[in-house]
């Protein structure tokens, strides 16, 4: 179960064997059923979680009952809400299982303990939220200046896996447009668009 996260703990840090057997005892294994949450909106967000199978998905709903995905979650992906987590407030949003899955879930004092053992952890988790950081600006800014069209072309580039894996209803609340507007955008031919 720990070979996906060692392989992406490895791509950006080198990790002895005693290391990483260290960073095992840390790690809380959990399962979700499919449409089973991990967490829901109002709760306090007590882990981070590491999927090593199956496919989450990171919501809110607005006030009118609209569901707005910010984040899909497939292996060796990270999910939380990191605000929640950080500061033990009320989590803004939901997270919940698109697919059966196994995840590797870390709390506070596991992850404050996991840095002071095994340092390396520290520039390991600065890469991932500095990465976080920028492709959540570059899909805000994307967000802002492309077309649906384009948005779309770029999400299907990006993540062919997850268009195979979820709804179209989702992939639509996930770019901000309607379900009927994302089914006229997939029928058009690419040089239509």
């Amino acid at each position: 179960m720990y070979d996906r996260l060692f392989r992406h703990i490895s791509r950006l840090v080198e990790l002895t064997d005693d290391e990483f057997a260290f960073l095992k005892t840390l790690f809380i294994p959990k399962k979700l059923r499919r449409k089973q949450f991990l967490l829901q909106e109002g709760d306090i967000d007590k882990y981070i979680a590491f999927v090593d199978k199956g496919l989450l998905r990171v919501y809110t709903v607005d006030e009118k009952g609209v569901e707005h995905i910010v984040q899909f979650a497939p292996e060796g992906w990270w999910a939380s809400d990191l605000y929640s987590y950080l500061t033990g407030e009320p989590a803004r949003y939901n997270i919940e299982a698109l697919e059966d899955a196994e995840l590797l879930l870390l709390d506070q004092a596991s992850n404050e303990r996991m840095v002071q053992v095994v340092t390396k952890m520290e520039r390991y988790l600065r890469l991932i939220l500095q990465n976080n950081y920028v492709a959540t600006h570059r899909r805000l800014v994307n967000s802002l200046s492309q077309s649906a069209e384009e948005k779309y072309r770029e999400f299907v580039q990006r993540y062919p896996d997850i268009v195979q894996r979820v709804p179209q209803h989702m992939i639509a609340s996930y770019l901000g447009i309607t379900p009927a507007f994302l089914s006229r955008i997939r029928g058009r031919k690419p040089s239509d668009a």
